[in-house]
């Protein structure tokens, strides 16, 4: 059994993205090292001047907040099963973890790419639901994917620099990328729970997730060394972890790190827990080929050729979310 080490301090690394945007060369040259190697060691970092800006984060919050608060039953006409929990809302129940068959107790809402131009990609992905009851939702979505992308593509582009690649490697590869910004609610408790875990440990699938600080704490990765830590995010600070396809097409150099999130102390039950995660995705025909640059005797090779969609809906299978 894993123990849980309570600590006061961030578990993780800080960055200050504002030094790999600066134009220093000396500046830029030390943040890709620094968050290159927090990737290799930890697989998440706190970040710092990220580019979103406090009142949309605020924004968006409050906006997620006023849906959950919707009656079941107009948040029921967002659910669209046939999707697979791609757009729009999804109940509390139908998600749980790789390897886990009891679901996670939240509620979250889909919102993904908006296509606004030509490309033939548009019809890979379905549409939006626009929440008639609440128009400014809809516009705190829109504006926080926007802000989440171009974030994302600052992190990405330094550690494409990290593993030898040239900076603009992953741009035509997440433009229009399958993204997805999850708006999660996890509810107050209201009774002795059956088991101590709100979400049970998981890696994420995609590129990078970038996450807000959450409403209420529970976030806590597993270690290296077998022990679980806490995971508090700092005031103006956006946690950002290395998912399951970044790991893959760097075989394993940059870490995927097992994460879950916690039920609260007993006193804090009464309390709901909002947390609004972004997934950065590449387009589907990204190739996973693991990178040869990764590639070593140290490091051997360690995972077959497949492409992002393929691995995507392979994953969502696992967890329950296509069928």
């Amino acid at each position: 059994m894993n123990d849980v080490l309570n600590t006061t301090e961030n578990a993780i690394p800080t960055v200050d993205l504002a030094d790999f945007t600066s134009g220093d060369p000396i500046r830029k040259a030390d943040f890709v090292q620094k968050i290159g190697k927090a990737y290799e060691e930890f697989g998440f970092v706190a970040v710092v001047n990220h580019g979103i800006p406090d009142e949309l984060i605020q924004r968006l919050y409050n906006n997620v907040q006023k849906f959950f608060a919707l009656n079941t039953d107009t948040k029921l006409h967002y659910e669209d099963r046939n999707i697979g929990g791609q757009r729009g809302y999804t109940a509390f129940g139908r998600e749980h973890a790789k390897g886990f068959d009891s679901p996670d107790l939240k509620e979250f809402y889909h919102w993904g790419q908006m296509v606004e131009d030509n490309d033939p990609i548009k019809k890979e992905y379905p549409s939006n639901m626009y929440v008639d009851e609440l128009p400014t939702f809809n516009e705190a979505l829109i504006d926080a994917y926007r802000a989440f992308e171009a974030s994302g593509r600052n992190i990405l582009a330094s550690l494409a620099l990290f593993v030898g690649l040239p900076e603009n490697y992953f741009d035509d590869k997440i433009h229009h990328g399958n993204s997805i910004l999850r708006a999660i609610h996890y509810p107050p408790i209201l009774e002795e729970p059956k088991k101590a875990i709100r979400a049970e440990q998981h890696e994420d699938i995609n590129l990078i997730t970038l996450l807000v600080g959450a409403s209420a704490e529970g976030l806590q990765l597993l270690t290296r060394q077998g022990v679980w830590r806490n995971i508090n995010a700092g005031p103006g600070e956006i946690v950002v972890n290395v998912g399951d396809m970044l790991q893959r097409l760097t075989n394993n150099r940059l870490r995927s790190t097992t994460h879950r999130v916690v039920n609260p102390p007993r006193e804090m039950w009464h309390t709901p827990r909002y947390s609004i995660p972004f997934f950065l995705h590449p387009r589907s025909d990204m190739d996973l080929t693991c990178l040869e640059s990764c590639i070593n005797e140290e490091n051997p090779l360690h995972y077959e050729p497949i492409t992002a969609g393929e691995y995507l809906d392979e994953r969502l299978r696992e967890i329950g979310l296509k069928k």
